[in-house]
């Protein structure tokens, strides 16, 4: 087995979710304007896009109710958790034609979740030859979309493909 060190991680996964400011998908939630993060928002989950992305376009699918774990959602929240990821996989696909995608949810800081206690789906992009090697070897990502380009890219599918408002 092969290991792959990261150091520079360890910064964050110490700090991640203890700061003083309050859960980041419930201050992005509450916001007034909404964030400009926020690409759609439904009744009961809401889509935004990752602050901090792995590539163009790196959305995040979040319950409204701060909520750490799949058990804890309530039928109705978990459908439409399903009918956004679904949505945001057409939202990516028309607007960047990617090759792959990874969907998947960190449930708990060991398993890796930034913000432990408000679940989140992320859904990211991948193409043949990206450029994911370079957080690797350079502790950088190649974004070349800005994010407030990504929004305004991605509201007018989202509005298109479940027919409403996009935040």
């Amino acid at each position: 087995m092969e290991r792959l060190w990261a150091p520079w991680r360890l910064a964050y996964l110490t700090s991640a979710g203890s700061g003083g400011g309050g859960c980041i998908f419930c201050r992005a939630r509450d916001e007034d304007p909404p964030s400009p993060l926020v690409v759609h928002g439904g009744g009961r989950c809401y889509v935004i896009l990752n602050k901090y992305p792995y590539s163009n376009g790196h959305l995040l699918v979040v319950p409204r109710r701060h909520v750490g774990t799949l058990a804890g959602l309530d039928a109705a929240e978990l459908s439409e958790l399903a009918v956004l990821m679904q949505a945001a996989e057409k939202v990516l696909t028309a607007a960047y034609s990617p090759q792959g995608l990874n969907v998947g949810v960190n449930v708990g800081r060991a398993a890796g979740a930034g913000a432990p206690g408000h679940l989140h789906v992320h859904l990211v992009p991948r193409w043949d030859g990206d450029t994911s090697f370079m957080t690797v070897v350079a502790d950088t990502r190649v974004v070349p979309e800005e994010l407030d380009a990504t929004a305004r890219r991605l509201r007018p599918l989202f509005e298109k493909i479940l027919g409403t408002p996009a935040a």
